[in-house]
Formats: structure tokens, sequence, C-alpha cells
């Protein structure tokens, strides 16, 4: 379920753009190797977002600079001057990444996005800095005349860059966001959107993602999401955090209290990068991240046949809404096409240390949903069958929070890799959220928890489990009643 390359390192999703019926999936990618190193672009493309066909490199890097992270737009109306009317260019931006250098570059697809030319007046925007990387583009137009807007990061400085261009070649500057909110690392990977607030079209907000090493509200690398309003030129959060100092960016240490008052795409370690795709209507706006986290990413044993190392997450659809106190939300609900009718299973009331077995497939998602009565949580341990690998999903009723417990099984895994992740969910009477799981390799497997309707996610690789069990434990009483929806991986 989970997109990996057939062979050597990936990590950050780049260039995602739908174009003619096809999702095309740019990555980082080294084509020598299963190290972070030689960075290009990787590709892959799908018809629905759940079987992919990985494609020769698109953008190598060579002698000058490494390709780094970016964003591909489809340039209706050849503004570019690279395509034509009728059959508009594909325009790519990254980051050319040299010793010391960081500025946007650009090549160009005629054929649909598998080839690709540099263009020869590279680069186009120049800052003369280290780490001013990550472009991400996309066409604004507020009912007059529209125009590229371009979206990058100072890295260090925590700053969001905004330029704006008529035709993706020359570009000027417009204003600046941040430092604010968390700044725990650096900056990377930001995108911007505009979504319309449960559906309704005459209350569209902006969403501003933006990545961070270390700093993230799990441990080291994260991504942080702020809502607000765009006027072409500026970006403003509708609930504004406190701007941070020039001291206090000097490797600021935050609470995880400060750093739960902030929004996160995702409250598991790994779920980075995480960017969307141009060409979708914005109803569609769907968004994959990298799953792993820079604290181990290179450290987690490779593959015997050194075929890849990490994948990325499930694609999501995102969408505002208001919770039941009026503050809007960012929803995420994953698009998956590629599973199975669901398989009911009631198993009604379960008294106190009642464990329940049933055998769950490799790949595939479970849908829990428990009636508490006095219960204090519920704990759900998926397993291979075995005994050994997975993770314990932890529901602790008191503390209205999901704990995810991956530090069963990790003598093979890097030390970072352990430990206890948790989330705020609701409280509630009815317990309920969507397990998604998958084996990915013999090391580790995925598992991305959607709670509260998707309100709240978080995402881990854990310790590799296939062909498992699952086992439910009440916690504090009895629970009044439990089903299970099971759904295989096609």
């Amino acid at each position: 379920m989970h997109f990996a390359p057939r062979h050597n390192w990936m990590n950050d999703p780049n260039g995602l753009v739908h174009h003619d019926g096809v999702h095309h999936l740019y990555f980082q990618y080294n084509p020598q190797g299963n190290a972070h190193a030689n960075l290009s672009w990787g590709h892959a493309t799908s018809t629905d977002l759940a079987v992919w066909t990985e494609h020769a490199p698109a953008i190598l890097w060579d002698d000058d600079a490494q390709i780094f992270s970016g964003s591909t737009v489809v340039d209706h109306g050849n503004t570019s001057g690279f395509g034509t009317a009728d059959a508009p260019a594909l325009v790519a931006f990254y980051t050319a990444a040299a010793p010391g250098h960081q500025a946007q570059s650009i090549a160009y697809s005629t054929d649909g996005g598998h080839s690709w030319e540099k263009y020869h007046g590279n680069p186009v925007l120049d800052r003369g800095t280290s780490d001013f990387r990550d472009p991400k583009v996309f066409r604004y137009d507020d009912g007059a005349d529209g125009y590229w807007v371009m979206v990058a990061v100072e890295a260090h400085d925590r700053q969001v860059l905004f330029h704006r261009s008529d035709d993706l070649k020359t570009w000027t500057f417009l204003s600046a966001y941040g430092p604010a909110g968390p700044v725990g690392g650096v900056w990377e990977c930001p995108d911007m959107f505009p979504l319309a607030v449960d559906g309704d079209e005459d209350d569209v907000r902006w969403v501003l993602l933006i990545s961070l090493n270390p700093g993230g509200i799990a441990g080291g690398s994260g991504t942080h999401h702020v809502i607000g309003d765009f006027d072409g030129v500026s970006f403003r959060p509708t609930t504004p955090y406190p701007p941070a100092t020039p001291e206090t960016l000097v490797e600021r240490s935050q609470t995880r209290e400060q750093l739960e008052g902030f929004g996160w795409i995702d409250f598991g370690r790994d779920c980075y990068a995480g960017v969307t795709f141009d060409g979708l209507a914005r109803h569609e706006r769907t968004l994959i991240a990298w799953m792993d986290n820079w604290e181990y990413a290179g450290s987690i044993p490779a593959d015997p046949e050194a075929r890849y190392r990490s994948a990325m997450t499930l694609p999501r659809r995102l969408s505002l809404v208001r919770d039941g106190e009026g503050v809007v939300r960012l929803r995420q609900t994953p698009v998956a096409t590629g599973i199975t009718e669901e398989r009911v299973v009631d198993l009604g009331r379960l008294e106190r240390n009642s464990s329940p077995t049933q055998e769950i497939p490799t790949s595939g998602r479970i849908r829990i949903s428990a009636r508490l009565g006095t219960s204090q949580g519920l704990e759900v341990r998926l397993e291979g069958q075995d005994g050994r690998g997975g993770a314990v999903l932890r529901y602790d009723r008191g503390a209205a929070r999901i704990e995810l417990d991956r530090s069963r099984g990790v003598e093979h895994l890097p030390t970072a890799f352990g430990g206890v992740q948790t989330m705020p969910v609701a409280d509630a009477e009815e317990f309920r959220c969507d397990v998604w799981f998958d084996s990915l390799n013999d090391e580790v497997s995925a598992v991305e928890v959607f709670a509260d309707d998707g309100d709240r996610v978080l995402t881990s690789l854990v310790p590799a489990f296939s062909g498992g069990v699952l086992r439910i434990s009440t916690v504090g009483g009895p629970v009044e009643a439990v089903s299970l929806g099971i759904a295989e991986a096609r």
C-alpha cells in the first residue's frame, strides 16, 4: 500500500502533479546506492493512487549540483514558452544544491513528465545563500489577473519567503513569514493551498505546511501546519503564534505542552516533508509524505539485497472542518482504493483483561469501534504469528490520549527508534479509530492511525510483523461492546 522504489535511497516526495489523468510522484532519490547522496528526482506514476509504476529517474544530479526538493506545475497558458497553448509543458522547480550554495532552478517536460530538460537560464531565483531551498509553486488567481507564487524557505532563519512571477522564470519578492511557532529545527519543504471550510466556498482558508528537523512533535523531524489567510502578497495566520527572537532560535528547546499548542499534520515519528498534488480540484487536495525520520533514516538496516530504503505514507485527502467548539481543523482521509470489502467481527462485551485473538492480513486496515461503558481504556496489540515485532496501541480515556508503543523487538534497529508516541484525541463515550498497516521489508512495517475522523493522525514505522494477529484487552473495567472491521490490501 505504500510506495517504495525498487532499489536505493529515497526521501522527500517532490513535484507531485496530476496531469492527463495520471498522478506523478517524483522523489528524492540516489540512483547509485542506498545512502543519502547523489540526490536526483526519482519518478513513479499511478492512475488511482494505489498501484504505482516506477520509471527511470527524471532529473539527474551532475557535477555542479544535486537536485534537492521542489514542485511541478502544469503551465496552462504557456506563460513560460516551453510548450504551447494546446500542449502545455510541465515545469519542475528544484533546489540546485552545491556546497555552500542553494538556489532555485527549473526543468521542463513536453512529453507528459517523463523526460526533462534543464533550463539554460538557471538558476531562476538566487539569494546567494547556503540554505534557501524547497520551492513550492502554485497559480494564484483572485478573480483578476493571475500570477505564479513561489513558497520557499531560508531554512536556518526559519522563514518562509513568498515570490511572484508572470513567466515562471523571473521572480520578485513579495513577503516573508516567520520565524514563529515551532522553531526547534530548520524549516524545510513548505507548501500552501486553499481549502473551503466544511465545503463552503464562501469560507476559504489557506493552509501553510512547514516541515522542521529536528523539533518535531514526536522528536526528530515532523511537519507543522498553520491555517490563515493569503491575499496574494502576505500570509496571515488566523491564530498568530508569538514570534521567535534571535536568542530563542539558537537550538531552541520547546516543551511537549508548547508543541501541542501548534498544528501538526501527524503526531507520529514517521511523517515528514509532506506536500500536495498540483492539478487536482480544491476538494481533492491530496498529500503524500516521506515515512521516516531523520534521527534514524540512514541507520535502519537496508534490505538484504539493498533493494530500497524508505517508503511513502498513504495518500491523504485534505479538508478543513469545524469541530464541536467551532475550531477549524485540518482533516486527513486516506485515499485507498486497493482494499477488499470489510469483514466485520463483533466481539461483544469484553471483561477485564480479556484478550480475544484475531488473525489479520499482512497489509490492510482495521476499523476499531468500542463502547467503553465504565472502562478506562483499551489496549490493542499488533504482532506477528510468532509474537514478535509490531506495536501496542493504547487508548487512555482519562487522559484522552492514544499511545503507540513500538519498543518490543527493536534489538536490530537504531537506539532512537524505540519508545512511545502519543497524541491527544477527543474525549468520547465511544472510542473509534482506523489503523492502516503494511509489511515493508524484513526490518520494519508501517502503521498509520487515524482518530477523530482523521482530525488526529499518528504515523509510525514499527518492528516488522507480517501474517500477524490482533489482541484486544480492556483497561480498568469491562468494555460494553467492541467491533472490528478488517479489510485486506489487494
